[in-house]
C-alpha cells in the first residue's frame, strides 16, 4: 500500500513547476510506483493559456476549484471549466488550457504513467512511454 499526502510532496521532486510559471502539478502517482497510470493535482494559474498535445498519452481531467476554459484547436470549441466539471483528451486532442479569474485546482489521471520529470516539449506533448507496448491504448 501507498500513501501519500499533499504536504509530504510539495517541495519535494514530486513539485514539478511550469518553466514559464504557467502551472505546477503534484504527482501523486508516478511510472515507478507501477500502478499502470499516474495520478496528479495540478494548479493551473489565473489568467495563463499553455498549449498542451498529448500525443502519447491520455489524460482525464477534473476540477475541483477555480476556473478557466479548454479550447479544441481542431474544431475551435471552447469550453468552461469550473468545480466539477471533467474532461477528457480521449484522442491526443490538441488544446489550449487558460486560467480563468482563480487558479484552477485539477485532478488529473494519464495512461501511459509520466515519470515525473517530463516536460513539454514544442508540440505541448510529453516524451512516449518507454514501455510502449504495455500501454497501446493510448498511443496513436
Amino acid at each position: 500500500m501507498i500513501v501519500r499526502t499533499l504536504d509530504e510532496i510539495i517541495g519535494s521532486e514530486r513539485d514539478v513547476h511550469a518553466e514559464n510559471g504557467n502551472w505546477v502539478s503534484r504527482r501523486f502517482v508516478l511510472d515507478n510506483d507501477q500502478a499502470g497510470f499516474s495520478f496528479h493535482e495540478t494548479i493551473i494559474k489565473a489568467g495563463t493559456e499553455t498549449h498542451i498535445w498529448y500525443k502519447n498519452h491520455i489524460e482525464a481531467v477534473y476540477c475541483v476549484a477555480g476556473d478557466g476554459e479548454i479550447e479544441d484547436l481542431k474544431t475551435g470549441e471552447i469550453h468552461p471549466i469550473k468545480d466539477g466539471t471533467l474532461y477528457l483528451l480521449n484522442d491526443h486532442d490538441e488544446h489550449l488550457l487558460r486560467g480563468g479569474g482563480a487558479d484552477m485546482r485539477l485532478i488529473c489521471a494519464f495512461c501511459p504513467p509520466v515519470t515525473g520529470r517530463e516536460h513539454h516539449d514544442e508540440d505541448g506533448a510529453y516524451a512516449p512511454h518507454p514501455k510502449t507496448d504495455l500501454y497501446d491504448k493510448a498511443r496513436k
